[in-house]
């Protein structure tokens, strides 16, 4: 397996007057499998140039419907606790190599919250387009199961570019999902969601937790009493199937990722200096009118508090303010320790990440060092 060295030195966007020929047109949609598949009914298939064609087209194949590389390339996985600058190193590392850029970002998926994300503004989207960002609207869901399929999808697509697929963001769910499959676990039931939604309402979250430690105690050690989401997909799951999640995903057999992935993770080397940037980027978030584009989604959707949007960190706490539940002192508060308590659980699970270089979140150079690593990696790999 070997990449073209322009993925790892320097830019491939220089293609010089030749790729942008017609011959070398024709030979780019042959290369993309768009002729030669069927030989017997190709008119060039005896020239060599259509021969190669055909020999590259026939390592793609359908995989549960999705068209994949049968000699799959390297991903990169780049990831981190939030406020750590993963969007930042991302559009650096983008003007260096041929990258194409996969968010994997629970809230960034939705239209509209821009500035409570961190979304990469409009023209650095422009500059680098972010696969994943902004494909659906706050009061409608998505799951971990239709990331997987966008990003599979997303990487062939990378791959037929002759691009490297870069994944990046902090939602150690979705990597997970990714990388190691998905379980066959029941689907989401609005009916039974409502229904712990309705005693969470009443009796609160941690005593959900309690009655999940009750009947599924190893998920309850792996799930935060603070962790509503969590905590309903588990009993949800429980009152679907009779059986502990934790008992239907150890007897799951799944398919993995089969592209190799070389993990970079960025992290703080003090903990306290990332709770002071989480601080500052939540007051700069205010400043740039988060309580603003709270109030405009509520309005224009009407959302539910909870709905997966709006329990996003930040947006809650700016959604009870505007209810009323909080002063504006006590919903910055709030969002800045939830959002510490948030890097908190990353930092956990990255923790358990083996095979990950890790880089410090506030290297002077941590664009070249993750550059110069990730060169070296792709090259040993040939």
């Amino acid at each position: 397996m070997r990449f073209d060295r322009r993925l790892v030195v320097g830019s491939s966007r220089d293609g010089g007057a030749a790729a942008r020929s017609g011959a070398a047109r024709r030979r780019r949609l042959h290369r993309q499998g768009r002729a030669c598949l069927a030989r017997a009914r190709c008119r060039r298939h005896r020239r060599p140039a259509c021969r190669r064609a055909a020999r590259r087209a026939s390592r793609f194949r359908l995989l549960n419907g999705t068209l994949a590389v049968a000699d799959p390339r390297p991903v990169v996985f780049v990831m981190g606790p939030t406020a750590s600058g993963k969007t930042r190193l991302a559009l650096q590392l983008a003007e260096r190599l041929p990258l194409r850029v996969i968010s994997v970002d629970s809230a960034m998926v939705y239209r509209g919250m821009d500035i409570g994300t961190g979304k990469p503004d409009a023209e650095a989207l422009r500059r680098v387009p972010h696969r994943l960002v902004d494909i659906r609207d706050p009061d409608q869901a998505y799951s971990a199961a239709e990331f997987r399929d966008d990003a599979l999808q997303e990487i062939v697509l990378a791959t037929r570019e002759g691009k490297i697929p870069f994944l990046v963001g902090g939602t150690g769910l979705y990597f997970r999902a990714l990388r190691e499959g998905l379980s066959v676990l029941p689907s989401a039931d609005a009916e039974v969601r409502a229904q712990l939604a309705a005693e969470a309402a009443s009796m609160g979250w941690e005593q959900l937790h309690a009655r999940l430690a009750d009947v599924d105690p190893e998920s309850a050690r792996r799930i935060h009493a603070s962790d509503p989401q969590r905590i309903q997909r588990a009993l949800e799951v429980y009152r679907l199937t009779g059986r502990p999640m934790s008992q239907l995903l150890a007897d799951d057999d799944r398919t993995g990722l089969a592209n190799p992935v070389l993990g970079v993770i960025i992290e703080p080397a003090e903990r306290a200096r990332l709770h002071a940037d989480i601080a500052a980027r939540f007051a700069a978030m205010l400043r740039a009118g988060l309580v603003e584009e709270v109030r405009a989604l509520q309005r224009r959707w009407r959302l539910d508090p909870e709905l997966p949007a709006m329990r996003a960190v930040g947006y809650r706490q700016v959604s009870e303010y505007l209810q009323g539940r909080s002063s504006h002192e006590q919903m910055r508060d709030r969002g800045i320790a939830a959002t510490r308590q948030l890097a908190r659980r990353q930092l956990t699970w990255l923790r358990a990440e083996n095979g990950a270089v890790r880089f410090d979140c506030h290297a002077p150079r941590l664009a070249e060092a993750v550059h110069d690593s990730l060169a070296e990696r792709l090259q040993a790999l040939g």
